[in-house]
């Protein structure tokens, strides 16, 4: 086995095969930490940036974060009701997107495929950038270094999905399970001390807030509702990762529309419960919380700036410091499961890109690379470009989290707001078929839902859009545009490959004459070979031809040649200025040039080796002449492979591992007992 395979073996595992694909599906208790992670995760962040906002205009704004987080609780309820009509409706895992495109066209098919991929992409970057804000709030000595302990952690993640969508669920579903209990086990049991009243104030609840810049005073009715706005739409950033799972469907076992609904409900209950439990003991501890970077908006209970170097911490770590106050553990349990599943949060994201870029790869909307499975039958390639773009974002916005929140969210409301707007038309045009009164009953019912799922998150969309426009949502737009286009061109350009490699009669018709090329360097075995193989093929006119670039080297040939009696004529073709491959392109543009209706074939003689470095020292001129000649229309190029003894040993190794016995191969039956094959070290 060679060092390539082995590297590769341990980072993915051995490769599995196609009729294995039914044993990577997961069961619920799965798939619940595969695809919910993201949503479940929003709890470490989604309350901190409710906080910011309505701390521009003081502490005494955050008296309405009890009816935010209600609303955010209303529409994520909402929008789970109307996935589980999604998943039933459309299990092929196309989720949004094969929604908007069989019922509100392709358009809207594409804007939403676009939407989603920009958002899988800022989950990964926003999930691993917190993570490294908490692991750098846990490891002074990694203060400064966020964005390297984030690339390190997308590396990671990547390699494990890599191994496949079973394995990585399985490896993941423990952390995940854990933050459940720790951030539920949390609020309860600081729930219960609230109210036998011995719950302690936070760490920050002494500190004094100074409203920003023109927020100071008594708030307009404009003022108030835009302040409002701005800290809902930062709190919906707890219903990313829902749709994730309307998308993965295919990946659950059977029965799959049922077993993805069940896990939905599961998904909206766990995040609304974790949620609502967060902000209301954030109230009852009085925390304080301001945008990291306006630190010094906060002052001491005297009014005096805070001491330099100050460190805020997150609210989950406040509240969780107050809470364990007597059981140290019971912070440190919470701060640790929280950075975990910040990092695995982002797994979600790289479940449902690779469906999603597999599906647009089948529609002719995205490379078609996408849409091939790797050999732990993960989609491979989706992977890496997920991890690939998510590393550029971390870098660009330096691994910040309250800059890259503001591009959060509005890629996903506009696939919500479509979607609910696609599932109306199906339900619809199917009741407009539907004579059965129960099963009429049922889809006006599910119309219905989608129907109100359509008002709230068209409504957030346009709240979102004017919050967040000016604060960077304006590049999230931007890129949804970008994909967009991209999308559209490939479509049109396998639409035109498509159009002009389709076959006529015209295709059917015989060249008028071949005539055929051996490139000769040398008078040496590949060349005769290459010699013998063009006369086999019978063409009306075969020659050999030289580029002369040294005349003693030339004449040595021709003597050579004479000598041998070779019956091809060599045609020798000067290059004054040394060059190689040009002389031969030209000649056979001539060729071609003067009998349009033929055919040129250029055989070309190379060397098989057997060892990688020798790659770098043989057919360096053949690669060059035929990737030149590939352009040309009516040349054909044929390689000529001539095996070198150093090709020896690559079959050896070949061979030696077609005898080797894997873990596996006789229960599999590839091997019988007394074979002569050998048993893998």
């Amino acid at each position: 086995m060679s060092v390539g395979n082995v590297s590769k073996r341990i980072l993915l595992g051995r490769k599995l095969r196609s009729s294995q694909l039914g044993e990577t599906l997961l069961p619920k208790r799965v798939a619940l930490p595969v695809f919910a992670s993201d949503a479940l995760s929003s709890v470490a962040y989604a309350p901190d940036e409710v906080f910011i906002m309505l701390a521009v205009a003081g502490a005494s704004a955050y008296a309405f974060s009890w009816w935010i987080g209600l609303a955010v609780a209303v529409v994520m309820l909402t929008v789970v009701a109307s996935y589980r009509q999604t998943v039933h409706a459309y299990p092929s895992g196309g989720g949004d997107y094969e929604v908007a495109t069989v019922n509100l066209g392709r358009n809207a098919g594409v804007t939403v495929a676009s939407a989603l991929l920009v958002d899988y992409v800022l989950t990964v970057a926003v999930s691993i950038s917190s993570a490294s804000q908490y692991v750098a709030g846990a490891f002074p000595l990694l203060i400064g270094h966020e964005v390297a302990v984030a690339v390190v952690a997308v590396v990671a993640l990547t390699a494990m999905n890599l191994r496949g969508v079973r394995e990585s669920g399985t490896f993941f579903a423990v952390p995940t399970y854990l933050f459940m209990l720790a951030i539920l086990g949390m609020c309860g049991y600081g729930l219960l001390r609230l109210l036998q009243g011995d719950l302690p104030m936070a760490e920050s609840a002494n500190l004094q807030i100074d409203p920003a810049p023109g927020w100071e005073g008594p708030l307009s009715q404009i003022a108030l509702t835009f302040l409002l706005a701005r800290a809902f739409s930062s709190g919906c950033a707890a219903l990313t990762g829902v749709e994730a799972i309307s998308n993965g469907v295919p990946a659950f076992r059977k029965p799959k529309s049922r077993n993805a609904a069940t896990t939905l409900l599961l998904l909206g209950l766990i995040a609304v419960t974790m949620m609502m439990s967060v902000i209301v003991l954030a109230n009852e501890m009085s925390i304080r919380y301001v945008d990291p970077h306006e630190l010094d908006r906060l002052r001491t209970a005297a009014g005096s700036a805070l001491p330099a170097g100050y460190e805020q911490h997150p609210v989950i770590a406040q509240i969780a410091a107050g809470v364990f106050d007597h059981f140290p553990p019971g912070f440190y349990f919470v701060l640790t499961v929280t950075g975990v599943i910040l990092v695995l949060a982002a797994n979600t994201a790289f479940n449902g890109f690779p469906v999603l870029g597999s599906i647009l790869a089948q529609d002719g909307l995205a490379p078609r690379s996408l849409g091939s499975r790797g050999d732990r039958l993960a989609y491979s390639n989706g992977i890496v470009f997920l991890a690939a773009m998510s590393i550029i974002l971390i870098v660009v916005f330096r691994a910040e989290t309250t800059k890259l929140i503001q591009l959060y969210i509005v890629g996903v409301f506009v696939s919500f707001t479509l979607s609910q707007l696609g599932m109306i038309r199906h339900w619809s045009a199917a009741l407009r078929i539907e004579d059965d009164p129960v099963s009429r009953l049922r889809m006006q019912r599910s119309r219905a839902i989608n129907t109100f799922g359509l008002g709230m998150t068209a409504v957030v969309l346009v709240v979102v859009i004017i919050t967040k426009f000016l604060a960077g949502a304006w590049i999230t737009i931007l890129a949804m545009g970008g994909f967009f286009l991209v999308m559209k061109g490939i479509s049109r350009h396998y639409a035109l490959v498509e159009a002009e490699l389709a076959a006529d009669e015209a295709d059917k018709v015989m060249p008028t004459r071949v005539h055929a090329i051996v490139l000769a360097a040398k008078l040496h075995k590949p060349t005769l070979r290459a010699l013998a193989f063009a006369k086999a093929t019978r063409p009306n006119v075969l020659e050999a031809i030289y580029v002369s670039v040294d005349p003693v080297a030339t004449n040595r040939l021709l003597d050579e040649w004479d000598e041998r009696h070779i019956d091809v004529p060599l045609k020798v073709l000067h290059s004054p200025y040394r060059e190689v491959v040009r002389p031969v392109v030209d000649y056979a543009h001539a060729i071609r040039t003067a009998n349009p209706r033929g055919v040129v074939a250029v055989f070309v003689p190379e060397y098989v080796v057997g060892r990688w470095w020798e790659q770098f020292l043989h057919n360096q001129t053949a690669l060059r002449l035929k990737t030149r000649l590939l352009f040309s229309p009516g040349v054909m190029v044929i390689s000529v492979p001539y095996q070198l003894r150093s090709s020896e040993i690559a079959r050896e190794r070949e061979d030696r591992e077609a005898r080797r016995v894997h873990a596996g191969d006789l229960r599999r039956g590839r091997v019988r007992v007394g074979s002569d094959r050998q048993i893998e070290p």
